[in-house]
């Protein structure tokens, strides 16, 4: 590619920016830099850097890409003409009143320029990074606090053991294609009332490769890769959450031609937890304590990431009080420290009394002044 600037800053647009925006914000730019009105040094590097931008945000499936893996996506999935391919120039530049013959896009992007397709020249197909690998895995709150190493089987390509990545039967070789002369791009001239311009294509003979075999492979049928699934060991750092990835180097698809293979990211999401909610790096427990303890106060034992704690009730705790067990949350990612437990308690009032304890209770609601129109425990639900 030609930049590794972001798209979206490039041409002065929001991430959200709608089609027509986009279009429009390329227009201005296409008009200040483009090399016919501009001269100064730089501006022709500017021009190819936003027609790029333009090409890849203009088209959903590519700026779906980009949006998704950024630069990386774009180079592992597209040659340099496909990012130019169907872009809409001619009709904008002329539009503008701005040339868009090979004097321009030629000289630019350094090879021929086909005006139907867009083509901005040459590029040689050569070694390629393989496509990165997106693996899902889910893990408990144990897991993300305290930190873990998991077994993943991965399916993805290698290079083929037989040909070494070569495609052809071992003992045999390729030869140059007769019809591109081994270049892989075979060249046509046409005369438009824009001038001459030189197109130049893939060869359909070899589709770019520039090379013929005659004898493939048989365990990779030609390819140069095959399948497997590998087992990859994946260490889960303490203090993760849904939505980190980690990065796995090299185990992603194999690469073409000697280029390096690609990465393998691992797309970390949580499991529910029977009994805590995770907010951040505090995690939530909620339980329920009687009358008499929220009244009284009284010591409970509550669950923690670590096992059983002491939590103090202070005398007349009231329905959802929350209290904080400091550094009993998950770890924070790549630095000290851990959030706190919050432990909510709700006071639970009992269905059913003995009459000793109806006895009690209201004795209880005489000493406090409850009448005796509506119930006494009647009115302790409506105030928890």
């Amino acid at each position: 590619m030609a930049t590794t600037k972001d798209y979206y800053e490039l041409l002065g647009v929001d991430r959200n920016a709608a089609r027509d925006e986009i279009k429009k914000a390329y227009r201005k730019l296409a008009l200040k830099y483009h090399p016919d009105r501009n001269k100064d040094a730089g501006a022709e590097e500017k021009f190819k850097e936003i027609s790029e931008a333009y090409a890849v945000l203009s088209d959903d499936t590519k700026r779906a890409q980009y949006d998704r893996f950024g630069h990386a996506g774009i180079d592992q999935r597209y040659t340099y003409e496909d990012i130019f391919r169907g872009a809409n120039f001619d009709d904008i530049l002329r539009d503008l009143g701005l040339k868009v013959g090979n004097r321009v896009f030629e000289h630019i992007f350094g090879g021929g320029f086909g005006f139907e397709d867009f083509g901005f020249g040459r590029r040689e197909r050569g070694p390629r990074r393989g496509a990165d690998i997106q693996y899902n895995l889910g893990i408990t709150l144990e897991d993300a606090a305290s930190g873990a190493e998991k077994k993943i089987s991965v399916q993805h390509t290698i290079i083929c053991p037989v040909c070494g990545g070569t495609r052809a039967k071992p003992g045999t070789e390729s030869k140059n294609c007769g019809s591109c002369g081994g270049t892989g791009n075979v060249q046509s001239q046409r005369r438009t009332p824009f001038g001459q311009f030189v197109s130049i294509t893939t060869c359909s003979k070899c589709r770019g490769e520039g090379r013929i075999i005659e004898h493939p492979c048989e365990r990779c049928r030609g390819t140069g890769n095959v399948k497997e699934t590998a087992k990859i060991s994946v260490k889960i750092p303490a203090g993760v959450d849904s939505g980190s990835h980690l990065r796995l180097a090299g185990k992603g698809e194999a690469g073409e031609k000697g280029g390096p293979p690609g990465d393998l990211y691992v797309a970390i999401y949580l499991k529910r937890h029977k009994i805590f909610e995770r907010h951040g790096n505090d995690i939530l427990y909620e339980t329920k304590i009687s009358f008499p303890q929220a009244a009284l106060g009284d010591s409970i034992e509550v669950p923690t990431l670590d096992g059983k704690a002491k939590l103090k009730i202070p005398q007349g705790t009231q329905s959802g009080t929350i209290f904080r067990l400091k550094g009993k949350g998950v770890p924070y990612l790549n630095r000290s420290g851990r959030g706190d437990e919050h432990v909510r308690v709700g006071v639970e009032v009992p269905e059913k009394l003995s009459k000793r304890q109806k006895e009690l209770l209201e004795e209880f609601a005489k000493e406090s002044g409850e009448g005796r129109d509506k119930g006494f425990f009647e009115k302790m639900k409506d105030k928890i």
